[in-house]
């Protein structure tokens, strides 16, 4: 197989994975997770990406302080979230969710069933393992996008290996929680986490998957 056949292979192969298996991914395994997506691009080479990987009963108190935030926490992130969703963009996102909350039976207008869902977020999807993102502040956007880099290639090394992966803005609204959790310093900023393991492939949540826009829509030819 070319690289690119390879490549192209992992793309879709890949998904936003809503239930893991409780099994633990080998240390060893993870580094290797690592270690690729650092190979990514990144702005004068400043790698600016630092991680904090959790494992056993540091992904449950993850799991817990996370739950305990949601419910009472006003969010503020460290990164503004998006202004707005309008025109393809909004619809994009209200097809995503209603793609999960037909696979899972939620119904429309279930309010109960909906917030349900949500909080699956803060449980991380009961992956083993969270990947916890942060950038330096004095790089602002540039850092951010070369975060974005990161967890791009951290999702696709990790089904190349055969374990599934989400990467979750969810979390992003509790960062002061986060920085005294983990100790992370005002200089950095939290982008995500990345809840990874091996997925929980008889589960609905995982059932359905995401299309992607044609090429002529993000397209623009010119010459």
């Amino acid at each position: 197989m070319s690289g690119y056949a390879t490549l192209r292979a992992l793309l879709e192969a890949r998904y936003s994975c809503r239930a893991f298996r409780p099994d633990p991914v080998p240390r060893e395994v993870i580094a290797q997770i690592l270690t690729a997506a650092g190979r990514v691009p990144s702005w004068c080479n400043a790698q600016p990406w630092q991680v904090i990987v959790t494992s056993g009963q540091e992904t449950e108190r993850l799991r817990q302080a996370l739950l305990s935030a949601a419910e009472q926490d006003p969010a503020r992130p460290d990164i503004p979230f998006p202004a707005r969703y309008t025109g393809v963009y909004r619809q994009r996102r209200r097809d995503c969710a209603w793609q999960l909350y037909d696979a899972v039976g939620v119904a429309r207008g279930d309010r109960a069933g909906s917030a349900a869902q949500t909080m699956q977020n803060f449980r991380l999807f009961g992956a083993p393992h969270a990947a916890l993102i942060t950038t330096e502040a004095d790089l602002g956007p540039y850092g951010m996008m070369d975060c974005g880099g990161f967890i791009t290639a951290f999702t696709l090394a990790a089904a190349a290996l055969g374990l599934a992966s989400i990467p979750q803005a969810a979390i992003a609204p509790f960062a002061p929680m986060l920085h005294g959790h983990f100790g992370i310093p005002d200089s950095r900023q939290i982008v995500c986490a990345i809840s990874f393991g091996h997925a929980d492939e008889a589960h609905p949540a995982n059932s359905f998957r995401t299309p992607r826009a044609a090429l002529d829509a993000i397209a623009d030819w010119r010459g």
